[in-house]
């Protein structure tokens, strides 16, 4: 699974298709000369699809089904579960960290930072960040070790914070904190993670056994996107996350085993 997730964070970004198309265009019109026009049009016909890839109410479109599934829980509410389980994703390359000593925090920084207040507020809140070395290429740092410098730059009560560094997927992520919270899974548990991501992490959490309460932060739509909302590079990441968070989802169901 986890070969397979990097495979889909490969195929599921735009640019990747286009530079093959682009590729495959370039080969005819240098090596066969009597596809030359057909070369032309596939080269005319990528840019128009790159030109078209910039209008952002295309990818929000496809996010906005995903971040709408689960509702916000009121504030009151957090008080009323046994602590938080915070998913990963929300670091960027440690390797700053390494060099800098500073957390770097992507755009999906709301997962990490969503819960130190509720830990400032409620005293007997307990948190479990799951997360650990998601790259093909091991950096030898995992988020774990990353959020344990970011709660503790935060004042955060670490005797209340538990870390899972062994998990490199969604499904690795609500296996390993089942394993670690054993009974204690089936109490009310907050998950929280970006919005898109919600859909795919709380089936996944349900099949081990753990009850837990969607939170959805780092939300990238609103009610609506205007066609006037153009920016290539943003909406290219849009894409990327839209397409691999739908086929991700496809191919969760499909091998998720029954619950226990």
């Amino acid at each position: 699974m986890f070969i397979l997730s990097k495979l889909l964070s490969a195929i599921t970004q735009p640019l990747f298709w286009l530079a093959v198309w682009w590729g495959v265009a370039l080969l005819l019109l240098t090596f066969v000369a009597t596809r030359r026009r057909a070369a032309l049009r596939m080269l005319w016909s990528g840019l128009a699809v790159l030109g078209l890839l910039g209008f952002e109410a295309l990818p929000q479109a496809l996010l906005r089904p995903l971040e709408n599934q689960y509702s916000v829980p009121s504030p009151e509410s957090v008080s009323r579960h046994a602590g938080v389980i915070v998913l990963g994703g929300a670091t960027q390359h440690p390797g700053i960290f390494q060099a800098r000593g500073q957390v770097p925090l992507g755009e999906a920084a709301e997962r990490m930072s969503t819960p130190v207040g509720w830990m400032r507020q409620h005293d007997k809140l307990q948190l479990i960040f799951s997360g650990g070395e998601g790259r093909l290429l091991a950096t030898g740092v995992t988020e774990a070790e990353l959020a344990q410098a970011f709660y503790k730059e935060q004042g955060v009560d670490m005797r209340r914070v538990t870390l899972e560094g062994g998990s490199r997927t969604t499904r690795e992520n609500a296996r390993q904190v089942a394993a670690l919270l054993g009974d204690r899974c089936q109490q009310p548990w907050l998950l929280v993670t970006s919005a898109w991501h919600m859909p795919r992490s709380v089936p996944e959490f349900e099949s081990v056994g753990c009850q837990v309460t969607p939170y959805p932060v780092d939300f990238r739509t609103g009610d609506s996107t205007p066609w006037t909302e153009y920016s290539l590079a943003r909406s290219v990441m849009l894409w990327q996350v839209a397409l691999h968070e739908w086929l991700g989802l496809a191919v969760y169901q499909l091998t998720r085993p029954s619950k226990p």
